[in-house]
């Protein structure tokens, strides 16, 4: 067996340090995604609720579990921008804090998901043999039941709570990220840089977290920012049916779930955190849309 003194000198006799160094398709991402209007006005508004996420606190003009009385129900005014509550609480501000737990739950929540998806599906896909018929039946199993119905179910066994919904989400949606990145892996693990690393006598965790997932990261982005909504989405049906935060906590689905009874006397109690809602799903959709488009190798030179 030819020896090498170090990695780099045996991917150059393989040619493939240039692909290793390779960060055109990124560039080539980046432009192609400047070039789309509907991702750039996504990607603004992303941040706009990102950066009202975290500086919420700091941005409400009255506490929004506090309420008063005798201002219950009224109209959007100078004082109360998107009017208050039936417990007199000022709508504007529980819309912003809820911006920052339905955010927070939804991103928390898929990041779990994508992490066991990942793990799942590169031993799956790496290693292969029994390991792979044992953990694809199990993504058989979990996929043959009806996500929302088996998450309620966990949800009602665990008790409502932020906590609990990270729980159900991420034991359930992570069956689809291990099925592509397992795909990923299986197509990888023959590249010819694998193969070079395994002549240069790397262990299989190195080829993994060196080689195999940094390959799989633009699959792993997309995946994340599409499936973001729908973790979103989960959380509002929860809060909504109350499964999900606990009173006085503001969220999406909460204050949607809270406004139902009084849509004829006071509409635009609904009407604000609905459509930021609406607005929030449709930018990670455009945007996820358009991320997919522009790392997709086939449009490099588009």
């Amino acid at each position: 067996m030819i020896l090498f003194r170090n990695r780099t000198k045996l991917y150059e006799e393989v040619g493939m340090a240039d692909v290793l160094r390779d960060t055109g398709l990124y560039k080539d991402a980046w432009r192609r995604l400047k070039r789309s209007p509907a991702a750039l006005v996504a990607m603004g508004f992303i941040g706009f609720v990102v950066f009202l996420a975290i500086f919420g606190p700091y941005l409400t003009p009255h506490d929004p579990n506090l309420g008063n009385l005798m201002v219950r129900l009224k109209p959007p005014s100078a004082t109360h921008w998107f009017g208050t509550d039936q417990l007199g609480r000022d709508v504007f501000s529980r819309v912003i804090a809820g911006t920052r737990i339905s955010l927070f739950i939804g991103v928390v929540a898929e990041l779990i998901a994508l992490t066991i998806g990942v793990i799942m599906g590169t031993i799956a896909g790496f290693f292969g043999g029994w390991v792979d018929k044992l953990i694809s039946r199990l993504i058989e199993i979990l996929s043959s039941f009806p996500f929302l119905l088996f998450a309620l179910a966990i949800m009602m066994v665990l008790g409502p709570g932020i906590i609990n919904i990270f729980i159900a989400i991420g034991l359930l949606s992570w069956t689809n990220v291990a099925r592509l990145i397992r795909g990923q892996v299986m197509r990888l693990k023959t590249s010819e840089y694998v193969m070079a690393a395994r002549a240069a006598g790397a262990n299989e965790l190195s080829i993994i977290f060196k080689h195999l997932i940094p390959n799989c990261m633009s699959t792993i982005i997309v995946i994340l920012t599409m499936d973001i909504p729908g973790a979103i989405m989960t959380e509002t049906f929860f809060s909504y049916i109350g499964m999900g935060v606990r009173p006085p906590h503001a969220s999406w689905g909460k204050m949607l779930s809270e406004s139902r009874m009084y849509m004829r006397t006071a509409p635009t109690y609904s009407i604000f955190s609905g459509l930021l809602l609406m607005l929030t799903v449709l930018a990670f959709n455009t945007f996820g849309d358009a991320l997919r488009d522009a790392l997709d190798p086939r449009l490099k030179n588009k």
